[in-house]
């Protein structure tokens, strides 16, 4: 059969990063509106759209503000016109707010009624419980409250980054002024802080009346009772309003001089960073908005309208009344079929590899590795990398008992990591302090790679125990972020995990110095491109060529080139992306061969993994690197290979269920895909991951009792 040659489109068509952001935060909030997800795990849903919009303005649409701002001729040089994607986001912010109140409003509250829990306001309440508003007010709140008078004594207002606050506007004084009327006599404007951290929490629990439920924003409860605070005005219009600054730390990409001075100095900049978006209650007086803008120097452009409530990522802390049939079924976490479950794993992993599948198995094995190597005398070394440590870190812990017995410690902590500064460089001390040796990044690069190694004296040498995942260090984030990790003896893959660890120390570049791991920044864009033209060289040849990725994000322009390509020269491309991608698949002439699909579900997708077909003998590599700019150029990042052919099947089964999902997965446009035929069996990948690996345990565990 004579074969049609398919040219790429001269002018490929890529989608805007920033509006394919937006895409993915709308997976989340069709989350929040599906029926069928448990009525309480929708209410997360909602936080976790609320929660990424906040990062996103801080990020994002603050970064576009900045290059709004630059000169004409240096915005032309940036190719996309900054004014016009801002526009454009936020024509679709509002949208998507818009849906997220009315998902609210008309979906949510009538569900939690019709499960007997009331969230209710100050409108709502009978005359028994307004009196018990008024009396936890008195009691738990009043002392709480700070309002600050907006008049001609305050001379700027400033406003913390995400926090709630609440304004009043005060009229309709109750007793007349004796002498002449000023406005300061007849209205007054004041500002207060919601104190969500000082009260413990957004929601206030009523008590039950039968089975019947009554929860209460704080908000609300001070709005109830705002006569106790302002006695002498008639009327009181109580708003909400929430500011969001740009996140964005004002360093170089450096570790000359003190990084550690900067990163501290950049936070305290954060703090009072420029103001991204001023949410408002819109309901609010045009008088009140006029002062508030007056007082803290905030413009129109940084204005978005918002609801009656905001930080609805408060909602993490929502009761649950003990309604076990209204949030997500417990999946225990399952032991390790093949790691023992007490005792020494170091003589396991000298045996063989282990894949740890997060969070379907527990995260203690990666602490029991690292005490393990803390106290064992054989061991003289433990280096890590760092990338974001949970603030009670155990890991860190765990470090800190291998230098007190005298082993020699490398930790490398990404000072840089978004959001996680603080607590990183709260360790980073404890452990310098120790005696550990510590290194703050590289320069003008991020260390984003997840490695660690233990060395340990063995009948005469040093031999390697490494821990490569996609995910971090952290014990929190690994009961919700679904990510792979391997432990493995094999000195064909330790010997390069110390190699990257030796690029830390000397600074070399390390090009040429690796077979089997792929390592950005110096060779994981050029391997990952000669990985890709293998499969162009075999669709030529005639043969099944084909690449399966699964990333949270695709966009690098020159890396989705180069995918188009292979689609176009028959190579089959399946694409998983939970967040951004900017490729665009199913274009005739550019990408006919490529499908891309990604699931939302109750655990975040963090894993990377990426499968070539290989002529037959696939090569599966599992990653921390996404396939953007940043993650192949400008950080450290490690994709590893599966060896071993058990673990390797594993790998590859459970991207399969990912691939056959069809009640969790959308196309890249977000419509649900369903099962091909109606009698097709539903497959939800994260639920069939777990009762996967529990079966698989079950055998593994019947296997090695038989050999007992």
């Amino acid at each position: 059969m004579e074969k049609t040659e398919k040219k790429v489109a001269t002018k490929p068509v890529l989608l805007n990063r920033e509006l394919s952001w937006l895409a993915f935060n709308r997976r989340v909030l069709q989350e929040a509106q599906n029926p069928d997800v448990p009525l309480l795990e929708r209410l997360k849903f909602m936080a976790i759209f609320s929660s990424n919009l906040d990062e996103y303005f801080k990020v994002r649409v603050a970064t576009l503000r900045r290059l709004v701002k630059l000169k004409k001729k240096t915005r032309a040089k940036l190719g996309e016109d900054p004014t016009q994607q801002l526009s454009q986001l936020l024509e679709e912010v509002h949208r998507q707010q818009q849906e997220f109140g009315e998902t609210f409003r008309n979906s949510l509250l009538p569900a939690l009624r019709e499960n007997h829990i009331h969230l209710v306001s100050e409108h709502d309440l009978n005359d028994e419980q307004r009196q018990w508003i008024q009396q936890y007010f008195e009691q738990h709140v009043q002392d709480l409250l700070s309002p600050v008078i907006l008049d001609e004594n305050l001379h700027h207002l400033f406003l913390k980054d995400q926090t709630v606050y609440l304004t009043f506007y005060l009229t309709e004084p109750t007793e007349a002024p004796k002498k002449k009327k000023h406005a300061a006599d007849t209205e007054r404007m004041l500002v207060m802080e919601l104190p969500v951290k000082r009260h413990g929490g957004r929601f206030v629990q009523l008590p039950a009346q039968g089975e019947e439920q009554y929860v209460m924003f704080l908000d609300d409860v001070i709005r109830c009772c705002a006569h106790t605070l302002f006695p002498k005005f008639g009327k009181i219009q109580v708003q909400a309003i929430k500011l969001s600054r740009d996140a964005e730390l004002d360093i170089q990409e450096e570790v000359s001089g003190n990084l550690m001075a900067k990163i501290k100095s950049s936070l305290q900049k954060r703090e009072t960073g420029y103001p991204a978006r001023l949410l408002y209650d819109p309901t609010m007086p045009k008088e009140a908005m006029k002062a508030l803008m007056h007082k803290t120097g905030i413009g129109k452009d940084e204005l978005v309208e918002g609801s009656r409530y905001h930080n609805f990522r408060d909602f993490f802390g929502f009761p649950t009344f003990g309604l076990t049939n209204l949030v997500y079924e417990a999946h225990t976490p399952l032991p390790h079929p093949t790691l023992p479950r007490t005792g020494a794993m170091l003589p396991a992993i000298a045996e063989r590899d282990h894949l740890l599948n997060l969070p379907y198995q527990p995260f203690d094995y990666v602490t029991r590795f690292l005490l393990e190597a803390a106290n064992d005398p054989l061991v003289s070394a433990i280096s890590i990398t760092l990338y974001r440590v949970s603030s009670k870190s155990e890991v860190a812990k765990a470090l800190l008992k291998a230098v007190k017995h005298g082993k020699q410690v490398t930790v490398v902590v990404e000072l840089k990591a978004r959001f996680d500064e603080e607590s990183n460089m709260y360790w980073a001390e404890k452990l310098q302090k120790a005696g550990a040796n510590v290194i703050y990044g590289i320069p003008e690069l991020k260390v984003h790679s997840k490695l660690a190694l233990v060395t340990r004296a063995e009948e005469g040498h040093n031999h390697l125990y490494a821990y490569l995942s996609t995910g971090n260090f952290n014990e929190n984030t690994s009961k919700i972020y679904a990510d792979h990790g391997l432990f493995t003896a094999d000195p064909r893959l330790t010997s390069e995990v110390a190699e990257v660890f030796r690029y830390f120390s000397d600074r070399q570049d390390k090009t040429g110095s690796f077979q089997h791991l792929l390592v950005a920044p110096f060779e994981l864009r050029e391997k990952l491109n000669a990985l890709i033209d293998h499969e162009i060289k075999l669709a030529a040849q005639g043969q099944d060529a084909y690449i399966i990725l699964k990333l949270n994000a695709l966009q690098d322009d020159r890396m989705i080139l180069k995918l188009y390509e292979a689609s176009e020269a028959g190579v089959r491309v399946e694409l998983l992306i939970r967040g951004i991608s900017c490729l665009i698949p199913g274009v005739p002439g550019q990408s006919s061969n490529i499908s891309q699909r990604g699931i939302v579900d109750r655990y975040l997708e963090h894993a990377r993994v990426y499968v070539f077909g290989n002529g037959g003998e696939e090569k599966i590599y599992v990653a921390s690197s996404d396939w953007m700019a940043r993650n192949l150029d400008r950080r450290v990042e490690v994709a590893f290979p599966i060896l071993q052919d058990d673990l390797r099947k594993e790998v590859r089964h459970l991207l399969d269920l990912q691939r056959q999902d069809n009640v969790k997965s959308r196309d890249w446009q977000n419509n649900f895909l369903s099962a091909d035929s109606p009698n097709a069996p539903q497959v939800r990948a994260q639920s069939d991951t777990y009762a996967y690996l529990k079966k698989l345990g079950r055998k593994r565990s019947k296997k090695l009792a038989e050999k007992e």
